[in-house]
């Protein structure tokens, strides 16, 4: 089978991370990476043994595919030049700083007929793939992501940086219109918003409080979902879920959980039973690029499309104008 020549545009942390998985993947042919730190492509380059191209136009030249790891708002530049040269793209979360760029992407790419990823990483994480057996219906999130500060990433308000993964996981499972949103941020260190915190509240009567903070001392990403009968906890730093379900007691056998309780209401028989899923041991970066690569060779339709990294930007500038609204010094 040939392999797909795909190249890596922008090489800091997460681009560096970006080469070292692609020259694992056999389905790739990472041909090389481009960077306009030049001195920087050089240094990736030759840990990986690849060739450290001078232009972007080059690098193109050379490639079916690229992936572009660059700083947010040079996403829309980066990706509109591959797209025109006929090269297929994943992008990392957001998929650009507003939302008529992600439009205008969106639209070149179905002209010619071009694959876009969008890098929303915590889709596969192994605590919510752990939960993929389980009919995900919920009725109330609560989600809390807090990081240390990290100047990485600072160019943009808490919401773009770090909410965003919990935003594009809500919407995924949730799959209803949201009808308002509540917020309130605070600048503390950035001049952008640094802790946020969002009730985003869905056609369908869901509920999603969601907080996030890049000026936490520990770091935190946990998500708990609360469902008809069933109540789902992810940890995504350790990349474990936890499930607790409410059954009839007449299903509970050998091959059942835990069982933590009981009720005897009259007409109402119910164990509550407890699982806690083995957990997949998955590379998350490793496993979305495959599934990149899959994509492009297999005529498939990407796991996380650009649509999906639009819907994530629209609640995220949502939030982000809300707050803004109420402290309108903010520099967005």
């Amino acid at each position: 089978m040939s392999r797909l020549n795909i190249g890596v545009v922008g090489v800091g942390h997460l681009g560096a991370l970006h080469a070292k998985m692609l020259v694992n993947i056999d389905s790739a042919k990472l041909v090389g990476v481009y960077d306009s730190n030049h001195e920087r492509a050089l240094k990736i380059a030759e840990e990986f043994q690849l060739k450290a191209y001078h232009s972007y136009e080059e690098l193109l030249r050379e490639t079916d595919a690229v992936t572009i790891a660059v700083n947010t708002k040079a996403h829309y530049e980066v990706a509109i030049q591959a797209l025109q040269a006929g090269k297929h793209i994943f992008i990392e979360k957001p998929i650009t700083e507003t939302i008529k760029q992600a439009e205008e992407l969106i639209n070149l790419s179905k002209q010619k007929k071009l694959k876009i990823q969008v890098g929303h990483i915590e889709r596969f994480n192994p605590a919510l793939l752990a939960v993929e057996h389980i009919k995900l219906a919920p009725l109330f999130i609560e989600s809390h992501r807090l990081a240390q500060f990290n100047p990485r990433g600072s160019d943009v308000a808490v919401v773009h940086d770090l909410m965003i993964h919990d935003i594009d996981i809500i919407l995924s499972l949730v799959k209803s219109p949201v009808e308002q949103v509540f917020a309130n941020g605070v600048a503390v260190i950035t001049d952008t918003i640094d802790i946020a915190n969002a009730r985003i509240q869905f056609a369908n009567g869901c509920i999603a409080n969601v907080t996030a903070s890049r000026i936490s001392k520990s770091k935190m990403r946990k998500m708990r979902l609360f469902q008809k009968d069933a109540y789902i906890s992810l940890d995504f730093n350790e990349g474990n879920a936890e499930i607790f379900r409410l059954v009839d007691a007449s299903e509970v056998g050998q091959s059942v959980p835990d069982v933590l309780g009981m009720f005897n209401l009259e007409t109402l028989n119910k164990k509550i039973v407890y699982e806690k899923p083995k957990k997949n041991e998955i590379n998350a970066l490793k496993h979305e690029l495959e599934l990149f690569i899959d994509a492009i060779v297999n005529h498939k339709t990407p796991q996380v499309t650009a649509e999906d990294g639009l819907r994530a930007l629209e609640v995220a500038q949502m939030i982000v104008d809300k707050i803004s609204s109420q402290q309108p010094f903010y520099k967005i």
